[in-house]
Formats: structure tokens, sequence, C-alpha cells
């Protein structure tokens, strides 16, 4: 609904035939008194969506306790780092040369290398 200049002027000139011009001020101000009772009922019902949502997020993010580790693995001790598992070294190489797949192997000192679960 576009209402332009003229439009505008009719239906102000229609409003002081039908009403009068003792009655405009008062119709004007109830007008603006129920425009703005709708904006601030509007407002608040925005909020209050907005922090339904807010409370629907935080019960998403919320952080759960621990879960408990899969049966049969070894547990870790709080605060030191999970041991690193190298994949094992195929028999035709040698310990002196590295495995071309895997250079950083070679690098590790025998004690650190841990053993898979078939060992």
């Amino acid at each position: 609904m576009n209402l332009g200049f003229p439009e505008m002027i009719f239906l102000f000139l229609l409003a002081l035939i039908i009403f009068g011009p003792k009655k405009m001020p008062e119709i004007g101000r109830q007008i603006g008194r129920a425009l703005n009772e709708f904006k601030r009922a509007s407002n608040e019902f925005k909020a209050q969506i907005e922090s339904e949502i807010n409370q629907l997020e935080l019960q998403e993010h919320q952080i759960l306790p621990p879960s408990q580790p899969p049966a049969g693995s070894v547990p870790v001790a709080q605060g030191s780092a999970p041991a690193l598992q190298a994949e094992p070294v195929l028999a035709h190489t040698s310990e002196s040369e590295p495995s071309p797949a895997r250079p950083e192997q070679a690098a590790l000192p025998e004690s650190s290398v841990v053993e898979g679960p078939n060992a």
C-alpha cells in the first residue's frame, strides 16, 4: 500500500469533512497512541522469542561430562600426552636406512617406538 502526497491530502481533507476541525487533534493522538502501543507489544514479542532461542542454544551447547572409554582401551593419565604409535616397519628394510614412505620413523630411537597390538 503505497500512498503518495496527493492521496494523503485527499484522505486528510476527507477526515476533516467527516470529523470536523475540533475532533482531528484528538483522533491524531489516539492513532499515535495505538501505533506506539502496537510497536511496544511487537518489540516485547520479539525480545521474548529471542530469549527463548538463546535459552535453546545454551541448552544445546552445554558441556557434557566425559564419557567412559571404550572397552579394552588403555586409560591415559590426565595431563600426559598419549603415546605415539608407529606403523610396523616392513621386513625388507634395514634399521640403518630410512623408509622412503615414512622418513620420520628413522629419527625415532628404538625405545620410543611402541609396538602394535599384535606384537
